[in-house]
């Protein structure tokens, strides 16, 4: 009993470590080093001031026709989400409609989470997102790519991604930083055709009529987390969306 203590105690160093390494090794970068010098004290204050605390975590939401891009924090002891800040694109690419295939300019559509960071990119600093998953792949069929790189990004140039200017996703980055430094394995990105009202469902759909069905799934998603404001819990089955 006491080996598997010790054991466990080691595990927990170890992963506790890993987390608080996170920040260190990203700081070393050139690029990360500013942001945190121009942007991290402005933005603890904001933080501490919204009652968020020293450790908190994120949410990302995005929506394509408004060119909007939130971010949503959390306390260690909320249960719900706030907006913190809003951001707009400064590009856009592609329109309404999911990305399909490798080239189509498209930004995807669907429930993401951010899988890469890029301290050395060339958009000055880029946050990837998990794209493609399971229905974009299902979307595109067998005999075609459903591309890839899609990133959250400084530099105003996009051909799919969501671009920011190089001042905003200095403290996007570093936001992420910080929560994945604290834990936080998975940061959500839900991107959005447009806020999914149920008026703007309408009206779009009317428009792209062959998205209205995948449109509805994702609205789901959408309507949850207005309603709770915590993230939708969301399942990709056979190909699709689907929102418990």
């Amino acid at each position: 009993m006491k080996l598997i203590c010790l054991t466990f105690l080691l595990s927990l160093s170890l992963m506790v470590n890993a987390q608080n390494n996170f920040k260190a090794t990203q700081i070393k970068f050139e690029r990360v080093e500013k942001a945190y010098h121009e942007k991290w004290e402005t933005l603890r204050k904001f933080i501490q001031a919204d009652g968020f605390g020293d450790q908190f975590s994120m949410l990302i939401n995005a929506y394509k026709s408004e060119g909007k891009l939130e971010i949503w924090l959390k306390g260690r002891a909320d249960n719900n989400y706030k907006l913190f800040r809003t951001y707009d694109f400064c590009a856009h690419s592609g329109t309404l409609g999911p990305k399909v295939i490798e080239g189509d300019g498209q930004t995807p559509e669907g429930f993401y989470y951010i899988n890469v960071f890029n301290p050395m990119s060339n958009f000055h600093l880029s946050l990837g997102v998990n794209y493609p998953n399971t229905v974009d792949y299902a979307r595109t069929g067998k005999d075609r790519r459903p591309g890839s790189d899609i990133y959250i990004h400084g530099n105003c140039v996009t051909v799919g991604c969501i671009p920011l200017t190089d001042e905003k996703i200095k403290e996007v980055y570093i936001l992420g930083v910080e929560v994945r430094n604290a834990g936080q394995e998975r940061i959500p990105v839900n991107i959005y055709p447009f806020k999914m009202t149920n008026e703007n469902l309408k009206k779009y759909s009317v428009q792209f009529p062959a998205q209205a069905s995948f449109w509805k799934s994702l609205q789901a998603g959408y309507l949850a987390f207005e309603q709770h404001k915590t993230q939708p819990n969301v399942s990709e089955v056979k190909g699709k969306y689907v929102v418990k």
